[in-house]
């Protein structure tokens, strides 16, 4: 399967849940959180300090997510990812998408070890419904042959 294919599967495989959605608007997994789910993605946030986020039910672990749950976008320390990654192989989860800068050798060991659908080194918010930023960011991968086909 191409690169472009992976990522395709993986948002297609909705719902899926955001490990390191943060409580302070100022980081980025809040504002990931709140974009995916102003554009209809249907994504359950994760994060073990709090109970909601954005009036939105926050769930403590990956084994107190709804059982419909079918892929995880990893957006924690690298120091965390294999954890994240340990749990959501435990659970059944066959798709991770690793956002840039959070994947370890560790936890990318464990998905290639898997046989599951992973994503690493690419931006969820380029590839899911594109804003004007990303949108632009997108055409200029695609120009110096960085966009994955």
């Amino acid at each position: 399967m191409s690169p472009l294919e992976q990522i395709n599967q993986f948002i297609e495989s909705q719902p899926l849940a955001l490990a390191g959605v943060s409580r302070n608007p100022k980081k980025f997994g809040y504002t990931a959180f709140k974009e995916l789910k102003s554009k209809g993605m249907n994504v359950f946030p994760i994060n073990p300090e709090t109970n909601e986020i954005m009036g939105e039910k926050v769930y403590q672990c990956i084994k107190d997510l709804p059982g419909n749950v079918r892929g995880i976008i990893i957006m924690t320390s690298k120091e965390k990812s294999a954890s994240v990654v340990r749990e959501a192989l435990d659970r059944g989860i066959k798709q991770i998408w690793f956002q840039q800068m959070s994947d370890s050798e560790e936890a990318l060991d464990l998905v290639k070890s898997s046989g599951i659908n992973y994503i690493t080194g690419e931006c969820i918010l380029m590839h899911y419904k594109p804003n004007s930023f990303h949108k632009f960011h997108r055409a200029i991968n695609k120009l110096f042959g960085k966009f994955p086909k």
